[in-house]
């Protein structure tokens, strides 16, 4: 039972000293790939593209973003036209005829009647100018454009709320990948130490110095090790595809100095 303590005390403190390096060591601005083979686990630090590049690339996409300023268009359109909307009440209206135009026409001398129809082709037209002073339009015009002035204001703000909200949502996604990164450094470091004790307590077992029951203790505990490291190694590629798929490239990743 001593030397089961004795190697699960080894096996504690070579986590916990692996850890704490790795703690130290992580950059905030840098992400590691996986490089793992059937003997060993390897760990190389790069860095990601800056927060900045990110953020400006996920508002250049994002089809909300496209939306709100489309609309900043239209209320502006609706604007223009409300302060020249008073111009409908102006216009010039034309009218033209042409055909064949009877005429009738009677004499009467009081001896005897005389009636006469002619027909002949005539082209008529007329030209005229309207006003009209819709009382409504008069009364209502300066709150017609007022309220269109409102609507251009609202649609901008509404573009400044969404630029807002999709840095918010990057700043998380940012932070959580790099998290996502730490975590997965630590795990790959204490599956590496598990695994260096595990065939250290597998030499002694087959030399008869540990029973199997001790043994079988500690490949559990690597076993729990690996479960947790692939975990974190889901959470992380899972994590850095969000964002790429938001900031719409893949991050072109260069090695931490």
């Amino acid at each position: 039972m001593n030397k089961l303590f004795h190697k699960l005390s080894i096996l504690s403190l070579s986590i916990i000293s692996f850890s704490n390096i790795q703690a130290q060591t992580l950059d905030s601005d840098s992400t590691s790939l996986i490089e793992s083979d059937t003997s060993s686990l390897n760990v190389s630090e790069f860095k990601f593209p800056s927060i900045e590049v990110v953020i400006d690339s996920v508002l250049k996409r994002s089809a909300m973003m496209s939306f709100r300023k489309n609309n900043i268009g239209a209320k502006e359109s609706t604007l223009a036209s409300e302060r020249i909307y008073w111009s409908k009440n102006l216009g010039i209206q034309a009218d033209t005829r042409y055909g064949n135009l009877s005429n009738f026409a009677t004499s009467e001398d009081g001896v005897s009647n005389t009636a006469a129809l002619t027909t002949a082709k005539q082209f008529n037209y007329s030209v005229g100018f309207y006003l009209k002073f819709p009382i409504f339009d008069v009364i209502s015009r300066k709150n017609q454009i007022r309220v269109a002035k409102f609507e251009v204001n609202a649609a901008k703000d509404m573009v400044e709320f969404e630029k807002e909200q999709l840095r918010k949502t990057v700043i998380q996604l940012y932070q959580d990948l790099i998290l996502k990164q730490k975590l997965l450094q630590i795990k790959s470091k204490r599956l590496g130490s598990g695994k260096v004790n595990l065939e250290m307590v597998e030499k002694e077992f087959r030399n008869g110095v540990i029973e199997i029951s001790e043994y079988v203790i500690i490949s559990e505990l690597v076993s729990k090790m690996e479960s947790e490291y692939e975990t974190a190694m889901s959470d992380f590629i899972i994590a850095k595809q969000l964002l790429e798929d938001m900031a719409g490239f893949l991050f072109s990743l260069t090695l931490s100095n």
